[in-house]
């Protein structure tokens, strides 16, 4: 049973998720919040697996309440929704440490797959749109993440040293934007072998998800702008 909050300051967009949720057997709303600083409160006190996160709120924002979720160590995804389809918008959600991001005019199916694709670990953001919003955005690596600096190219992140040959190379066409199935045919491997590689540079880096790895990548020069 996946647990989701919603944070939303619209009471009608919460009702039309409160309503799909509960039509769902697999799922379980065990909160609701009308703004980022009462979500951050309600995560903490009630460890959903996921949020589902409005970017505009009045007072604490979306982006910055994704921010103190993270820094506080939560194990809650964060998926973004916005009414605007906007890069800028996504590129903060995601270097805040989201997992993901869609827009609210998305299909309710697509909305049910995003949750359950965040809960399971992956990541809901294509891995040609990462790209993309890196190679758009890559000016403003590095840059504050919270109260800590993110890492620069004169200090390495120190899960990258931790990296086999093999898993940095995995890294490398990660942030290339590649998929599992890319990497496999391209180094001759079993997806499920990619898959096992893929955790492994996850779990040495410590990030949260692919989408995470990907942000490394690019502060540790591994990839640039192409």
């Amino acid at each position: 049973m996946t647990t989701v909050l919603i944070a939303d300051d619209q009471p009608l967009q919460r009702m039309g998720f409160r309503m799909l949720l509960e039509s769902q057997d697999d799922m379980t709303l065990v909160g609701e919040a009308a703004g980022g600083a009462e979500a951050v409160r309600l995560i903490a006190q009630l460890h959903p697996d996921v949020v589902l996160m409005d970017v505009r709120m009045p007072g604490l924002d979306g982006i910055e309440a994704t921010r103190r979720i993270v820094a506080a160590g939560s194990r809650t995804r964060v998926l973004i929704l916005t009414t605007f389809d906007l890069d800028e918008y996504a590129y903060a959600g995601l270097r805040a440490g989201a997992s993901g991001f869609l827009v609210k005019d998305a299909l309710p199916e697509e909305l049910l797959s995003g949750i359950r694709a965040v809960a399971s670990g992956d990541a809901v953001v294509a891995p040609s749109l990462t790209r993309r919003l890196l190679d758009a955005y890559a000016h403003r690596l590095p840059t504050t993440f919270g109260s800590e600096r993110t890492t620069t190219p004169e200090e390495p992140h120190p899960g990258i040293a931790l990296l086999t040959d093999r898993e940095r190379e995995i890294l490398t066409v990660m942030g290339q934007g590649w998929t599992n199935t890319e990497i496999a045919s391209r180094f001759h491997l079993a997806e499920s072998t990619v898959k096992t590689h893929v955790g492994r540079v996850l779990a040495k880096t410590g990030s949260r998800d692919r989408v995470q790895a990907v942000i490394l990548a690019y502060e540790a020069k591994l990839v640039g702008p192409s």
